[in-house]
């Protein structure tokens, strides 16, 4: 079986004649070949061209520094300290509290404890691994559970 063809009515519509516009206004001016683009009213283009040259730049914002009542030294310092985590702020770890995987992909982190200080960080399993490979042991012997099989039980 073939393709059905189907034939285009032998009746040619007549051709309309294109619509005539009128520019009222330019909104902007474009370049053909480095030149404006011919049959637009010089009028209008000059009065687009002497309206671009009036408009002036906005100023940037002026951006306000925020009122602290603590001096910027202070202020910096807080920073840097806030920056380290970890084994970076030179601690013992004294225990690791819980495991999780944020992204749920593979860099587990430790929530680990450190010694003389009250503060937890979390911390890449592979870090912990590296450091305090003890500590690491511990935590997953707490959580090791045994499984019986139906012979243990029987005695």
């Amino acid at each position: 079986m073939g393709k059905k063809r189907t034939r285009k009515s032998s009746k040619k519509e007549p051709q309309k004649e294109p619509a005539e516009y009128a520019v009222e206004e330019v909104l902007d001016q474009r370049l053909v070949n480095g030149k404006p683009e011919e049959n637009l009213n010089p009028q209008l283009v000059s009065a687009f061209l002497e309206a671009q040259k009036n408009v002036k730049e906005k100023p940037a914002p002026v951006k306000r520094k925020s009122s602290t009542d603590k001096p910027e030294t202070e202020a910096k310092k807080k920073d840097v300290t806030e920056e380290l985590h970890g084994f970076n702020r030179n601690l013992e770890p004294e225990r690791i509290i819980s495991a999780t995987d944020i992204s749920g992909e593979l860099p587990i982190m430790f929530l680990m404890k450190w010694k003389d200080s009250d503060e937890a960080d979390l911390v890449p399993a592979h870090e912990a691994y590296s450091h305090c490979p003890q500590v690491v042991i511990s935590f997953y012997e707490e959580r090791l559970k045994w499984l019986s099989g139906p012979e243990d039980e029987a005695q």
